[in-house]
């Protein structure tokens, strides 16, 4: 009875009535939404709450999706974006083998912008030592290969270009630790030997733990390095696995992978070589996490329109309660125009209103999620706009058919419903 008295006095009176005369103004009309919303007590608050999960969804989503990405590629680009990474895949048209060294300084002489490189040759042994034994990768390779992958020692030394021929060995992190030598405390002992095969090699070097770059198929922690030119000891016929370049910078680093792919086709007569650069992989993440985000979208989109759901549900019982009132401005000269902005301008309200609170909120989350996991949070900017704006989209959707069926009451009929 409030709320119609209150509809008969501000239709009468001359309170915000617009200058030309011509029903409510907008801001009559929106200070009667809220009076409306107001009145509707605990519907409106779950109807305000749905939009604000759906909301809170899609930015939390975004959010920790790009967090999540800028994570993966910033420890991507940290392992070396100027490396590349060249393989010889398998041909069985191939008769000619590949070689069990190469020239490295002719290399550097030829294609300048490489600051190093380092040739593979990968063996799978099993190392003894001390009545212990443990199955590792061998790898045959050079004194650049520390440079292009960041390999750090713990103890000792790495191979240099003076230990061609020497069987001397540099051992991964766990390697050392599975046969006692990377103890705490524990001195490093000039003179260990390793048995690879019917060879023994001399440890002149741990290495410290390494982050495993997924680019290069090495694993340091579980490896053994040797001297390239010794793989003929342990191996009948050794050929090159692969070859790692890094590159002076990486301004031109496509022309760079051409010209070191092509250098290496000359030198195995005409093989077939494909050579990767980080650039390529960082590409390809950055377009999956494109993609990636749209899903989460779509995910945190589903539940926003089960909050559109709930506002109409809210609107069509709004608008059942209210056929008294709807009839009585009607009959003292509202438009249906003017009924149907106040009851859009409901929906709006809820709409807005849920889209701050929702936007706020998976803020937050996602705030607190990516630092409890220990990443940096990076802001997704169309996260806001998005969550937003789909927001008020959803909410106006759901509330303009309620709206609609409002204006199209016809007075008489609604005046005589109790």
């Amino acid at each position: 009875m409030a709320r119609l008295q209150n509809a008969t006095r501000n239709e009468t009176g001359s309170m915000h009535e617009p200058a030309n005369g011509y029903g409510p103004s907008l801001l009559h009309a929106l200070i009667e939404s809220l009076d409306s919303l107001r009145l509707l007590g605990r519907r409106s608050l779950l109807a305000l709450l749905g939009i604000a999960v759906g909301c809170a969804a899609i930015v939390a989503l975004l959010n920790v999706g790009a967090s999540a990405a800028n994570e993966a590629i910033s420890a991507f680009k940290g392992m070396g974006t100027e490396t590349m990474v060249a393989s010889f895949p398998y041909s069985p048209d191939q008769k000619k083998p590949l070689p069990a060294t190469m020239d490295t300084l002719a290399l550097l002489e030829a294609i300048p912008i490489i600051a190093q490189v380092a040739p593979t040759i990968f063996y799978s042994a099993r190392i003894r030592h001390a009545g212990r034994h443990v199955d590792a990768s061998v790898i045959g390779t050079t004194s650049g290969l520390a440079d292009v992958m960041g390999v750090t020692l713990s103890r000792g030394r790495f191979l240099s270009m003076f230990d061609q021929d020497a069987t001397y060995a540099v051992i991964g992190h766990n390697v050392a630790k599975a046969f006692g030598m990377a103890s705490p405390g524990k001195p490093f002992e000039q003179g260990m030997k390793l048995q690879i095969d019917h060879y023994l090699y001399t440890v002149i070097g741990i290495a410290a733990p390494h982050l495993d770059n997924p680019m290069i198929a090495i694993q340091v922690d579980e490896s053994v390095f040797v001297p390239i030119e010794g793989m003929r000891r342990i191996q009948s016929a050794p050929q090159i696995s692969s070859v790692l370049a890094k590159a002076r910078d990486t301004v031109a680093i496509e022309t760079d992978a051409e010209a070191f792919r092509h250098y290496l086709q000359q030198m195995t007569q005409g093989r077939e070589v494909e050579v990767q650069v980080p650039q390529q992989l960082i590409e390809g993440l950055t377009r999956q996490a494109s993609t990636f985000s749209y899903l989460l979208a779509g995910l945190g989109g589903i539940s926003l329109l089960v909050g559109g759901a709930g506002v109409m549900n809210v609107m069509l019982m709004s608008v059942s309660e209210r056929r008294r009132e709807i009839g009585v401005r009607m009959a003292i000269g509202a438009r249906p125009r003017d009924i149907r902005i106040l009851f859009l301008l409901e929906a709006a309200c809820l709409s807005v209103a849920g889209a701050m609170i929702g936007a706020l909120t998976g803020l937050a989350c996602a705030y607190g999620f990516v630092r409890f996991s220990g990443w940096t949070f990076v802001l997704a900017k169309e996260s806001l706009p998005l969550g937003v704006g789909s927001s008020l989209i959803v909410g106006l959707f759901f509330g303009l058919y309620p709206a609609l069926s409002a204006a199209r009451m016809q007075p008489v009929q609604a005046l005589r419903d109790d």
